[in-house]
This record gives C-alpha cells, structure tokens and sequence, in this order.
C-alpha cells in the first residue's frame, strides 16, 4: 500500500501531480486530519463480509483508516477518473473503485456508507441514503446541515430534515472539526454524524405523503398550526379533526410546527393518508 497524503502540503503535491483543482464552488476540500479519519471509520463500524462504501475516496485518508478497521468488501465511489485512478493503484485489489456521482448511486439496503462528503452534495446524499434505507452511515457534513438532521423540536434547526431523519432511524452526533481539518481550508465548520436505520416497517403508509405534510406545514415556520393545519384539510372542522386523529395536544392550535415531535407528524401523515392538493393560502386567516 502507498504512502496516503495526510497533510496539507503533501495533498497540494498529489493533487498537483494528478492535475485536480479542488473546486470550492462545489465545497470540496480534502480532509487532513488522520485522527478524525479513524474517527469516522470507527463510527462506521465495519465488519469482514459485510458491504461498505466509501463516498468520495479523494486521495484514500479514510480509504486507508477503513481497511485498517477491516473494511472488506469496500467499494469506493468516487467521480473524478484521476482520482479514481490513483485510489486503485494505491490500494490494488484491496478494494473496489467504482467511477461515479454517488447522488443516484444504487448503494444497497445492506449497506455501510462512509464518507467526507462535500458540501455542495451533503445534503442531496444524505436524504438518498435515508430513502434507501441504509442500515448505517457515518458522514463527515457542514456542521449546520449535520446539526439540522439531529435537531430536536424546540430547537432553531428543527425542520423537515430533522422529522425525515427520525423516520427512517436515529442520528448521533459526533465531535466537530475545524477549517484546519482540511485543504483548502474550508469557510464553514465540519461535524461527524453516524445513523442507524430503524428496524421493521416506517410508522407512515407513505414517505411521500409525509414529505406532502411537511413541506406544507413547515412552509411558514412563524405561522400557528391553526392557520396550517386547514392546508391540508377542505374545511377547518375537518382540520381539527385531523389533528384529533393525529392525537395531537391540547392547544395545538396556538403551537409552531417546531413544537411537535416527529411522531406528532407520522401520526398526521397516517390520519391524512394521500394529502390532496393544499388549499389556496389566499383566503386571509389571522396569523399566529
């Protein structure tokens, strides 16, 4: 196995050697720090005989800490061919390189996901490994996309993504880092996050018509769901019977929807089923 460039000034030769420009209108800074590339293998968890996947192999830091923790099979999924390239002669036959975006790639269900994703992607990567349910990820994200994913309600990150996050299982987060973790150094703050996805069925009918309910009632978050609610609903009684049915609480009507926990919306979306069109927000309601 080859020398894995792990500080600044040797990932600028290698990546000059292999004529890659990082390209910060995509985020994509290369991590340096070899303490938190084993942090993120060790949250992965991997395990001889059990798939992983590296997402954006870049120049093989975390390659490298993976297959010290006994990643096999370990298949890399990297889009730019000159790194690619170099990861398979790095590694040889140690690991699989697969040439591609992994926004769309078909990791399995099985699956681990590891990767230091850039920030330009993180968060479309993020919600495809949710929707195809991967057992576990450990990512490395800008801290506050990593920050909206575990918010809790109450919190000022607490949103959609939050609520689509606890669908599909539990996310943890972890240790941050900072500019100096990488070359370039980025403008933002990094935070490592692990998730492991729930067992059995999800506790809605259709993720669908759950994403319906959320983008209609986190739409105007300084609204009260007594305003919201009737969106989804073709006359305010059958609105207060929604939330009936959804067992929401007492006053609701006077809540935000960054007050509900997410089962308050799993509920919802089951009480609703396929959410028809939302009503025109035309009709003027007193605002909360």
């Amino acid at each position: 196995m080859s020398e894995v460039p792990d500080r600044p000034s040797a990932v600028d030769e290698a990546l000059r050697r292999l004529g890659v420009r990082p390209a910060r209108e995509l985020g994509q800074s290369f991590l340096v720090d070899r303490f938190a590339a084993d942090a993120l293998a060790a949250l992965a968890e991997p395990s001889e005989g059990s798939p992983t996947f590296e997402v954006g192999g870049g120049l093989g830091i975390v390659t490298r800490a993976l297959l010290e923790r006994g990643a096999r099979p370990l298949t890399v999924v990297e889009r730019d061919r000159r790194l690619a390239a170099h990861l398979a002669r790095t590694f040889g036959d140690a690991l699989t390189v697969r040439v591609q975006d992994a926004r769309g790639f078909p990791f399995p269900e099985e699956a681990t996901v590891v990767g230091s994703l850039p920030y330009a992607a993180g968060t479309t990567i993020v919600l495809e490994l949710l929707r195809r349910r991967v057992r576990r990820f450990a990512v490395i994200l800008q801290k506050e996309v990593a920050d909206r994913l575990a918010a809790g309600p109450g919190s000022r990150a607490y949103g959609r993504p939050s609520v689509l996050a606890r669908l599909y299982g539990d996310v943890e987060l972890w240790r941050e880092l900072g500019p100096e973790s990488f070359y370039p150094r980025p403008r933002v703050t990094s935070r490592l996050l692990s998730f492991r996805a729930r067992d059995g069925p999800l506790p809605v009918p259709a993720v669908e018509g759950l994403e319906a309910v959320l983008r209609s009632l986190f739409s105007s978050r300084r609204k009260q769901l007594g305003n919201l609610l009737p969106r989804l609903a073709a006359t305010d009684a059958a609105a207060a019977s929604l939330a009936r049915a959804a067992d929401w609480p007492d006053g609701w009507e006077r809540l935000r929807p960054e007050q509900l926990e997410p089962e308050a919306f799993f509920r919802l979306a089951r009480a609703v089923g396929t959410p028809a069109r939302p009503r025109s927000p035309s009709r003027r309601r007193p605002t909360g």
